[in-house]
C-alpha cells in the first residue's frame, strides 16, 4: 500500500480552515428596470401618436395576463406598463411633432446617473475585497514565520482581522487579536494617527480593546516593561473583557496620584 505524502506545510490539527475567496459583488437582477429598460428602447423615435397606440397594446396584454395565476407576481408586465403610461404622457405634454429621445429624458438620464454610481461602488467594495484578501494572505505568512509580532499593522488591519477569522472557520485568532491589542496600546503602524485609534473602538472587538487599553496603563504603571511578561493581560481580557476594562479605566484614573 502507497504511503500518502504530508501536505506542506504541515497543518495544526486544531487550526479549521477554509479556502480564502473574493466575492465578486455584482449588478442585482431587477425585472422591473428590464421592462422600463425595453420600453424605451422601443419607443425611441416614436412620436406621441405612436407612443399612444403602444400604450393601448400594452394596456391590453395587460388585462390578458392578469388571467394568469402564474404571472400574478409578475414584475416586469406592471413595469413596463407604467413606462409607457409615463412616455405618452411625456409625448402629449410636448411640442407637436416631438419624438422620444432616452437620451433626452431626465427620468432615465438620472437612473442612468444612479446605475453609475452604484457600479463604481460595487467596483470599489471588489477592490476593497481583494486588498483584504491579499492583505490576509501577507499577514498568515508572517504568522507561519513567526514574525507577526514585529509587523506594524496598516489602515485596515481591523477587516483584515475578520477575514483571517472568517478563514478560520469564525475561530477566533489569538496571536492576531494580542498582536493588534499590542499595537494600539503602543501607537505603533497606523494608530500612531489619533483618528486610527478612535476609529478602532468601532472596528475592534471588547476583548481586543479592553487588553490594549490594560497594556497602556501596565506600560505607563512600570516603563520599561516588555510587554511579553504581560501575557496575562490577554487571558483577563478573553476570558472578562468587561472586568478588564474597568480596570484599565480604574489605573487612568488613579494614574495622577501615583506621581
Amino acid at each position: 500500500m502507497t504511503t500518502p505524502l504530508p501536505s506542506w506545510p504541515p497543518r495544526s490539527p486544531d487550526r479549521r480552515t477554509t479556502a480564502p475567496y473574493v466575492a465578486v459583488p455584482r449588478e442585482p437582477l431587477d425585472p422591473a428596470r428590464t421592462g422600463r429598460r425595453w420600453v424605451r428602447r422601443r419607443a425611441r423615435g416614436m412620436t406621441a401618436d405612436a407612443a399612444a397606440a403602444a400604450l393601448d397594446v400594452a394596456r391590453f396584454d395587460a388585462r390578458q395576463n392578469s388571467r394568469y395565476e402564474d404571472l400574478a407576481g409578475d414584475e416586469r408586465g406592471p413595469a413596463e406598463l407604467g413606462e409607457w403610461e409615463r412616455i405618452a404622457r411625456l409625448l402629449a405634454d410636448a411640442p407637436p411633432g416631438t419624438v422620444y429621445d432616452p437620451d433626452t429624458d431626465d427620468v432615465v438620464q438620472a437612473e442612468l446617473a444612479a446605475d453609475a454610481a452604484a457600479a463604481a461602488a460595487r467596483e470599489a467594495e471588489l477592490r476593497e475585497a481583494m486588498r483584504i484578501a491579499a492583505r490576509a494572505d501577507e499577514l498568515q505568512a508572517l504568522r507561519e514565520l513567526g514574525t507577526l509580532a514585529q509587523a506594524e499593522p496598516r489602515d485596515g488591519d481591523e477587516a483584515v482581522r475578520d477575514e483571517l477569522t472568517r478563514r478560520a472557520g469564525g475561530y477566533i485568532q489569538d496571536d492576531v487579536d494580542a498582536w493588534l491589542a499590542r499595537a494600539l496600546a503602543a501607537h505603533l503602524g497606523h494608530y500612531r494617527d489619533p483618528a486610527a485609534r478612535e476609529a478602532a473602538a468601532g472596528l475592534l472587538t471588547p476583548p481586543v480593546l479592553a487588553h490594549s487599553a490594560l497594556l497602556a496603563e501596565l506600560a505607563r504603571l512600570v516603563p520599561g516593561t516588555d510587554i511579553g511578561q504581560l501575557a496575562f493581560a490577554a487571558r483577563l481580557a478573553t476570558t472578562e473583557p468587561e472586568a478588564t476594562a474597568a480596570l484599565a479605566a480604574h489605573l487612568t484614573r488613579a494614574r495622577p496620584q501615583a506621581h
